[in-house]
């Protein structure tokens, strides 16, 4: 072999040399950092503090491309904090927070119900607590107690999770709240139990499945009482006074309101009550503390319905209104009482109940009923009218079979042109930052939306509600690993607004979600909805 001549041996050393250098050089170079990856949304992350801990973040592995997920970024910026948090869990693995495989959402509700669950406890001396005697399910997060209406959509899960028991011992607990004090309480806790909730016991009874006559019998006592207690202003009702919890309508006919029995700030939002009636120096605060009082007893604190220009809370009126969600909630318990004493040979009770029921249903009629507007509505008992604001209350006539065919014909074609978004049923048309308005989405109304549609006839559309909610519940379940309180259903995210950060938990959630999917199997809310918009 012919050596290399020394010129060659000197070239060849020279090209050795230059590549060494060069993969030293390489070497050395500092690799590109999350922030010179991520820019602005880096920084919008870091100094938001969307994770407690900074290092959480910068250790997270993107599940694609960098530039694919800063050029969506940069497309459309995330609004605010919780849009921020969803982006991020949607496109990056982050350690402690969605790096362990979540469970199929069935599964997941199922694994939930058991951390939901709370035994009997004894009372305790100078503690807000309200005992009960049976094992139940609170709805999670700052919610550490039984809640009356959530109860109900908690209980359609549970069945259909196959866990009568607990419907049962639930039952057992809101008929030992009757018997205690007359109602059952917005809540297990002392500063509740001037107020209620929307009536469901009577449709709770509904999911009950004995044979123990006793134990009928005892229920059927407490949902005579529970009505006594939302008619006792009947004694005292007159025509431009209402009083209680009872509105004589102009041609006399009994209906109902929502009320509290005090007129204080709320122990639970005591700075906050202070707040809005000092922000109404021309009204007594008093009768602020009980219009506020009155829309937390309605569930939906808080909400345009109860506020005088439709927009702003220092306008809340809600003992002025008649909400056609009571009513109807109203007349499904006397027609339950109707039908139960009929059962138990009380034909005097039966007929009595039923009539109070029928009267309502005209009355509803008569005062709610807006035929030009093909909607039912809340009514101002001050001014003698319908309110302005188009709610999904509206549909709860025919969750409870009140209203005619007509009627719920109408109702269906304005959800479908009004209230149904990409992610499920509006709340309202109304942006007031409150969280019982647009764009905010809620379990319940999901469910008196698609029962009472279903109810007549309606199934295409309640089919459509239920396939939308429930894309959006799995796919922010997908993204965040949670069951939330409320959703934002214009843009399928987590829902915001309220006095108190956003839950999670969350049992009327995943009693819907439960019920929903047990209803509609076919359904797979992993999957893109053929519904969206």
């Amino acid at each position: 072999m012919t050596k290399p001549t020394p010129r060659l041996k000197s070239r060849f050393a020279r090209l050795a040399l230059g590549a060494a250098a060069a993969f030293a050089l390489a070497a050395n170079a500092a690799p590109p950092t999350p922030a010179d990856i991520y820019g602005d949304l880096f920084v919008r992350v870091q100094e938001g503090r969307v994770f407690g801990d900074n290092k959480t973040f910068v250790d997270a592995v993107p599940t694609r491309a960098p530039q694919a997920i800063m050029a969506d970024y940069n497309a459309a910026p995330p609004r605010d904090a919780v849009a921020l948090k969803a982006f991020v869990l949607a496109n990056f693995t982050v350690p402690g927070v969605n790096d362990t495989p979540l469970l199929p959402i069935r599964d997941h509700i199922k694994a939930l119900w058991p951390q939901l669950v709370r035994q009997p406890e004894p009372a305790v001396a100078g503690s807000s607590k309200i005992p009960l005697p049976a094992p139940y399910i609170v709805p999670g997060g700052r919610f550490r107690e039984i809640y009356y209406w959530d109860s109900y959509f908690t209980m359609l899960g549970l069945r259909a999770d196959g866990d009568q028991k607990l419907v049962e011992s639930m039952l057992d607990d809101f008929v030992s709240l009757i018997e205690r004090y007359g109602h059952i309480p917005n809540g297990t806790r002392t500063y509740y139990v001037s107020r209620s909730q929307p009536p469901f016991y009577g449709l709770m009874l509904d999911l009950q499945q004995t044979d123990d006559a006793t134990v009928k019998a005892r229920r059927l006592a407490a949902l005579k009482t529970e009505h006594d207690f939302w008619m006792a202003g009947a004694r005292c009702a007159t025509q431009g006074k209402p009083c209680e919890r009872v509105v004589a309508m102009p041609d006399g006919t009994m209906l109902n309101r929502y009320w509290d029995g005090r007129d204080t700030p709320r122990d639970e939002s005591y700075a906050e009550d202070r707040a809005t009636a000092a922000e109404i120096p021309s009204r007594p605060a008093p009768q602020v503390y009980r219009d506020l009082r009155a829309a937390a007893e309605s569930g939906w604190d808080f909400s345009s319905r109860w506020f005088a220009d439709g927009r702003t809370l220092a306008t809340v009126h809600t003992t002025d209104i008649v909400p056609v969600d009571l009513n109807a909630l109203l007349y499904a318990m006397e027609i339950r009482i109707a039908d139960q004493c009929r059962e138990a040979g009380d034909t005097a009770c039966s007929r009595k109940y039923r009539k109070q029921a029928i009267r309502r249903r005209v009355a509803v009629d008569t005062y709610l009923w807006v035929p030009d507007e093909k909607r039912y509505a809340d009514w101002n008992a001050a001014s003698g009218k319908v309110t302005a604001t188009l709610s999904a209350a509206t549909l709860y006539p025919l969750f409870v079979g009140m209203a005619g065919q007509e009627q719920a014909d109408d109702v269906a074609a304005t959800t479908e042109a009004e209230l149904l978004a990409q992610g499920g049923l509006r709340t309202t048309r109304i942006r007031s930052g409150q969280q019982w308005d647009t764009p905010n989405g809620w379990a319940p109304l999901q469910w008196i939306a698609v029962d009472g549609l279903d109810r007549y006839g309606h199934g295409a559309l309640a089919r459509t509600i239920a396939d939308r909610w429930l894309h959006t519940v799995a796919r922010t379940y997908a993204e965040t690993g949670k069951m939330l309180e409320k959703y934002d259903v214009e843009e399928r995210k987590p829902g915001g607004g309220g006095e108190y950060p956003l839950q999670d938990g969350f049992g009327w959630t995943n009693g819907i979600a439960s019920a929903l999917m047990d209803r509609y199997p076919d359904i797979d809310p992993t999957q893109d909805s053929a519904s969206a918009e």
